[in-house]
């Protein structure tokens, strides 16, 4: 029997998130630079390499495999990629597969994920106000991203949104944000802002607004409920009890999430990072091309997973950017 995949804290690998390209048709204000240098498409995994490497970590007991970006769904082929992990699902190893998306693309694949086994989405969307979505994409339109949503939800996708709180930006939208998804049966989760990479001019802390402070604001107009659900991700929930609306908060600053940690990243060009917050990552690029044989692929994984650290450092409490990251969040992958 495969042994399961241990940190050195005990903690059961079970979630692997893959970005699979850093391009996106966007350019938020908080992911990226708006002259964005992407890398060079040789550098990327193949889909093939791609799916060799998800199959081996479902092999060691992933259960749950996210596909994220920059965008995933503006690679090339990239329903090739999903179609080819629906055998994992068919199988009962892989439990769900997941996707999250900025929804631009969505009017042209929901129901093409529908049918590879996709059963929910993650869509990406911080304001429901057409000029304000267009200043902080840069590039998008929100017109086409909920067109999106809608084409999700007519091919059977769960979709839940999740909306980075920014202070000065969409702070006056919280209930309407809140309602929006409640009438739509729409899932809603909230994340703070996180300190990842250059992004030109932005300013990191004046950004910043603590979901313990949104959390008041609801409490202001609804009876707010602690859940203990938890849906693998580092997500907790409350309950509005007025609406029996569920909604996310993802706290790495004003509530850190890192003990129950059970997920690692693996971006586009096969570097695998076992915390979104450290510098820290191993290669399984080049043990993915040097052998065909899986078994030193594996060891690779494993001596990744072993230095996997007990959390993050990201702070905002002494009013200046700590534990900042240089990467991009578009690198690493959502």
């Amino acid at each position: 029997m495969t042994q399961p995949l241990l940190d050195p804290f005990d903690r059961a690998i079970r979630y692997l998130r893959v970005s699979v390209t850093d391009r996106c048709d966007f350019r938020c204000v908080y992911c990226m630079s708006e002259n964005m240098q992407f890398l060079p498409k040789k550098d990327l995994l193949t889909l093939e390499e791609l799916d060799r490497l998800c199959s081996t970590f479902i092999g060691l007991g992933v259960e749950k495999l996210r596909i994220t970006g920059g965008e995933p769904l503006v690679r090339r082929d990239i329903m090739t990629f999903f179609r080819s992990m629906t055998r994992h699902l068919d199988s009962g190893a892989l439990k769900e597969l997941t996707v999250t998306t900025n929804g631009s693309q969505l009017a042209k694949y929901a129901q093409d994920l529908a049918d590879a086994g996709v059963k929910r989405i993650n869509v990406s969307l911080d304001t429901l106000d057409e000029k304000k979505f267009a200043d902080i994409t840069r590039w998008g339109r929100l017109p086409q991203v909920l067109k999106g949503i809608d084409a999700a939800q007519a091919a059977g996708l769960r979709v839940k949104l999740n909306c980075v709180a920014l202070k000065g930006f969409n702070e006056d939208e919280l209930f309407d944000i809140q309602s929006w998804c409640a009438e739509r049966d729409i899932d809603l989760t909230f994340i703070e802002v996180m300190p990842m990479g250059d992004i030109g001019n932005e300013d990191r802390l004046g950004q910043y607004w603590s979901l313990r402070d949104l959390r008041g604001e609801l409490e202001k107009n609804f009876t707010v409920t602690d859940l203990a659900e938890r849906s693998g991700g580092p997500a907790r929930y409350v309950r509005l009890e007025e609406t029996g609306q569920k909604i996310g908060f993802i706290t790495p600053l004003s509530h850190n999430f890192c003990e129950s940690c059970n997920r690692v990243r693996i971006t586009c060009t096969g570097e695998i990072y076992t915390c979104l917050g450290q510098e820290g990552h191993s290669d399984l690029r080049a043990p993915l091309r040097a052998s065909d044989d899986d078994a030193h692929l594996e060891a690779a994984i494993r001596r990744a997973i072993g230095l996997k650290p007990k959390g993050h450092d990201f702070d905002y409490s002494r009013q200046s950017v700590d534990g900042r990251v240089s990467r991009h969040m578009s690198h690493t992958g959502g």
